[in-house]
């Protein structure tokens, strides 16, 4: 497996990455209209070009042989600060380590870009994420509420101080 800057080839497969994940993640959090709405919102083809070419962006993909198994976009936010806005692995594809790589190469990532901290925003209800992101040793530092298709869900923020 190997980690890489996604291309705008790679978009069709980060949304088919969304998708899968969605589906498995939230069905007792979304209807699945929301969870249509909100993939088409948050990986639109138009969004996700832009983001392979926005220079305040990391859009990295994890290959599996041919094929994109997991995502991590992350955005810096401030001179000293960096989002991470996604991070999905396939469900297939879980339970091998994608996720934490992925998440190590954003961090390293945004660390050679002076960040000193770094948010990680994952849903309340989601308890898969939220335990990811302890057991990588970040800290939730709020709730709040975001949007998605219209809808309003709970949304976990976690910090990660660079040590």
């Amino acid at each position: 497996m190997t980690i890489r800057e996604a291309s705008d080839d790679d978009v069709d497969a980060i949304r088919d990455v969304a998708r899968a994940s969605w589906e498995a993640d939230y069905p007792e959090i979304l209807s699945r209209e929301t969870i249509e709405e909100g993939v088409e919102e948050w990986y639109g083809t138009d969004a996700l070009h832009e983001a392979v070419s926005d220079a305040r962006t990391r859009l990295l993909v994890a290959d599996e042989g041919d094929a994109v198994v997991g995502f991590a976009h992350a955005v810096l936010n401030g001179e000293d600060e960096g989002d991470i806005l996604r991070l999905y692995v396939h469900p297939e594809h879980r339970r091998q380590g994608i996720g934490r790589r992925l998440f190590e190469r954003v961090r390293d990532d945004l660390y050679e870009r002076d960040v000193d901290r770094i948010y990680a925003m994952v849903l309340a209800d989601n308890d898969l994420g939220n335990a990811f992101y302890r057991d990588l040793g970040l800290e939730r530092v709020t709730e709040e509420e975001t949007t998605i298709g219209g809808d309003a869900v709970r949304e976990h923020t976690f910090a990660l101080e660079r040590g």
